[in-house]
């Protein structure tokens, strides 16, 4: 049985290379690297190399310079295999004198047809190589005969025997010649039948891998209405998703809406700060007013009946003014109670319904406040006509 020699890094290729030879009919040995390779060659013999070009340690062409390095393995095939295969890699394979570069992955039976060729390239240069040397016996007894190729009178007996000899050794010839061709013809028809037999092997695994497939195909079948089952639960889990989905979509809109009514309090917020301070000017105003009546109060002795009417009304408008005050008051608080609103609608916005209410009774504090703002404008623009009447009274007077 040949022994074919597979030198590659990759597992897998050794694997399938491993498998394609073994079915042929091969002694097969694997080599994980280019150093295991050189190993395994310094002890066996074998009757052709697969190498990888490319490898860790010693690359396929080392391997291949090696193998034509030595005595006892410098006729072994040596079939380069490479990923790649343009003309740099076949100028380094001739350089090393490999016999050939495939190119992986493998084609179909690419492989084990290129091992039948170099084997039987093999076979037919070894009768050759050995019949070559008696040929230089035969050329020199040649060299020592006359001529004309006719006996002489005076040779020896010897010379006869020796003639009677190379005729002999010429019919050898011819018939190891005859027995070449039969051998060449016997091994072309031995590989033949090798790949014949390889052929079968493989439609025998392929009807065994349809066989398992045929039986793969029938337990799916079998688990069809399993996952009829299966798929239908999993259509009930995804409508409800979609459905938790929606809700949740839902939920999303309210609170957007509550955040743009948050904005608009803050604004409304604001805009009651400013009417605040427009309130502080009117006061300061008023401020001045009084002043002004006090001075006039001490120019004014003859309208003291009038002057004891409006200290009751200034007196009935300051407590008026009182209760502004404390309504301008409870306003602060109001706006005041604004930020902590604020702080309660982000801590703890998933309970929007009672942040609805309390956004509803902000507005109604707002509406309120701003009634009563616009009571204290009536009220400031009353002072004010009392204060024109009575100055227009002092000019009169």
């Amino acid at each position: 049985m040949p022994k074919i020699l597979i030198a590659d890094d990759s597992i897998a290729v050794r694997k399938v290379a491993e498998r394609l030879l073994t079915e042929a009919g091969f002694h097969v040995a694997l080599a994980a690297n280019g150093e295991e390779a050189l190993a395994y060659l310094a002890k066996e013999q074998p009757d052709v190399v697969v190498s990888d070009v490319i490898m860790p340690d010693k690359s396929g062409y080392e391997v291949c310079a090696f193998v034509r390095g030595q005595a006892a393995l410098s006729t072994t095939p040596v079939l380069l295999i490479s990923g790649i295969v343009n003309d740099e890699v076949t100028k380094q394979a001739e350089s090393c004198r490999a016999d050939g570069v495939l190119k992986k992955p493998f084609q179909g039976t690419s492989l084990k047809d290129r091992v039948f060729e170099l084997l039987a390239k093999k076979q037919e240069s070894s009768p050759v190589a050995l019949s070559s040397p008696t040929s230089v016996p035969g050329t020199a007894a040649e060299s020592s005969l006359p001529v004309s190729g006719q006996p002489s009178k005076s040779e020896p007996p010897e010379a006869n025997h020796l003639r009677e000899l190379e005729r002999q050794l010429q019919g050898e010839r011819t018939r190891s010649e005859e027995l070449n061709d039969r051998v060449a013809a016997l091994t072309a028809q031995l590989v033949r039948a090798k790949e014949i037999e390889s052929q079968l092997t493989m439609e025998r695994q392929r009807v065994s891998d349809l066989q398992q497939t045929v039986t793969i195909l029938e337990r799916q079948a079998a688990r069809i209405p399993e996952l009829e089952a299966a798929f239908k639960s999993e259509q009930d889990v995804v409508n409800s998703l979609k459905q938790a989905l929606l809700n949740s979509q839902a939920t999303s809109s309210r609170v957007a809406e509550l955040e743009s009514s948050l904005e608009a309090e803050r604004a409304a917020a604001e805009q009651l700060v400013q009417q605040l301070a427009d309130l502080e000017g009117i006061s300061a105003k008023v401020k001045d007013t009084e002043a002004r009546l006090a001075t006039d109060r001490q120019q004014i002795v003859d309208l003291q009946h009038a002057r004891a009417a409006l200290e009751a009304e200034l007196s009935t408008k300051r407590k008026k003014e009182t209760e502004t005050a404390e309504r301008i008051q409870e306003l602060e608080k109001v706006t005041a109670r604004i930020p902590e609103l604020e702080g309660l609608l982000v801590s703890e916005r998933e309970r929007n319904g009672v942040l609805a209410q309390r956004v509803l009774e902000a507005e109604q504090s707002a509406e309120s406040a701003t009634k009563r703002f616009e009571e204290l404008v009536r009220k400031l623009g009353e002072i004010a006509g009392l204060a024109s009447q009575l100055g227009s009274g002092k000019g009169q007077s």
